[in-house]
């Protein structure tokens, strides 16, 4: 995990910051003359979870069970648990989480403060959509009950509300049933942009997860090309043989980024290649499949000590193709880029949360290493091409966006601030709003 006080991206930096530990759900929050703001495990990648001269209130010490249905599936837990706790103890009883982003060390406060989705999107809707109540705690000492029929509006606030309402403390949430922790899975490799959009619409209703890997450095007829995966859980149990994973770590931060021009072209041009035939058919884990970088540890390290940002942004259906070949071309110009780009579409299902992220459309997510002022004007070139298309930038994943842009992303920013905590702040609030 990132240490305590910084973000996955490790930019920007934090100054200032107090930790204070939380470990028991019972016990009233202490007043603050600084701001505080809920931290999870660190996820995040830019400054939602940072708090400059205020206090983090570390939740990973609220990290138990509370109660569990193993025929209904129905999950009660403190705010500071795992995804990966929770997998580890619900997939041997036939349970699975309704929807899970690409790493499982997430908290369950943080999964619902930043409304996560995965690759099920179009199926399920973000992991929001499953929770059927929390518990929240205010700096002005109440405690609530929240669901959709008690204090519903702040419970709408909170989910995707970036921890800015209250310290969720407990939630209570559907899983979803799964006859076995494998998944049969097919990747078939593309050849352009176009081939992307045929293949998720035709995936639609025969696959419950779809993704794509896309190679961000090619322009010109490559432009899109990449890989795209499809899968559902394997429908039942079966003795399968695999061989164990190895985990691997990044055990140091080297003096300089590992990511480069050279490195993003020789890697995106192998993993291309390294499908030999267009169609594959397999059955995996759901580790693998779910959580490919969650098997390198520490992996983040190897963007140096200046870090990275990640960039993810929606593009509503509408000239979805265009700009999207768009951002991909002025990426593929810049020379940057990730090994990690990822493509995929968006359902139709309206989020529950004010500010949730997710909203129909094409989703494009990777990371650039940080390199100052060229990067950012890199991303500020990407922000107005979003922005004129009437799309948006997760804010779970920003170290810079505008104020004016993020009001126009989220046009329900006013109805929000009624039910912000007072007593709360972040470093993304005070550059978003202040």
């Amino acid at each position: 995990m990132s240490g305590v006080g910084e973000s996955w991206g490790r930019y920007p930096r934090a100054s200032g910051q107090t930790v204070l530990r939380l470990v028991d759900r019972d016990v009233t929050l202490p007043t603050h003359t600084a701001p505080a703001l809920p931290y999870g495990n660190g996820r995040s990648y830019g400054d939602s979870c940072l708090n400059s001269g205020g206090t983090l209130l570390h939740t990973r010490g609220l990290d138990r069970f509370i109660a569990f249905d193993p025929r209904e599936g129905r999950l009660e837990c403190e705010a500071g648990v795992l995804f990966s706790d929770i997998l580890d103890y619900v997939v041997s009883q036939g349970w699975f989480l309704p929807a899970t982003p690409g790493t499982r060390f997430v908290t369950v406060g943080g999964a619902i403060a930043n409304d996560v989705h995965g690759k099920n999107h179009h199926r399920a809707g973000t992991f929001g959509h499953h929770v059927e109540s929390l518990v929240l705690q205010l700096t002005d000492g109440r405690r609530l009950q929240c669901s959709p029929s008690e204090h519903a509006d702040l419970f709408h606030a909170t989910i995707g509300g970036l921890g800015l309402t209250g310290v969720i403390v407990t939630a209570a949430f559907q899983l979803r049933r799964i006859s076995s922790p494998w998944m049969a899975t097919e990747s078939r490799r593309f050849g352009q942009l176009t081939d992307f959009f045929t293949l998720s619409e035709e995936s639609e209703k025969d696959y419950e997860y779809t993704v794509a890997w896309i190679d961000c450095t090619r322009t010109g007829k490559q432009l899109g090309r990449g890989i795209f995966s499809r899968a559902n859980h394997v429908p039942a149990r079966r003795e399968i043989r695999a061989a164990a994973q190895r985990p691997l770590t990044m055990p140091l931060t080297p003096p300089f980024s590992l990511v480069n021009p050279a490195s993003l072209k020789a890697f995106n041009w192998l993993y291309y290649h390294k499908q030999r035939s267009a169609v594959i058919h397999d059955t995996v884990h759901y580790e693998p499949f779910f959580y490919p970088l969650d098997g390198i540890a520490h992996w983040n390290r190897m963007y140096g000590p200046s870090g990275f940002l990640q960039y993810q942004c929606v593009i509503p259906p509408t000239g979805a193709y265009a700009v999207t070949s768009e951002l991909l071309a002025t990426i593929a110009r810049s020379g940057e880029g990730s090994f990690l780009a990822v493509l995929k579409q968006f359902g139709t299902r309206p989020s529950r949360g004010l500010l949730s992220f997710p909203r129909p459309g094409t989703t494009l997510a990777l990371d650039f290493r940080n390199q100052g002022r060229k990067t950012l004007e890199l991303l500020n070139r990407l922000d107005a091409i979003v922005d004129e298309a009437g799309g948006a930038v997760y804010p779970a994943k920003d170290a810079r966006m505008s104020a004016e842009r993020f009001r126009r992303y989220f046009p329900a920013w006013q109805t929000f601030l009624a039910f912000r905590d007072p007593g709360l702040n972040s470093d993304f609030w005070r550059r978003v709003m202040e």
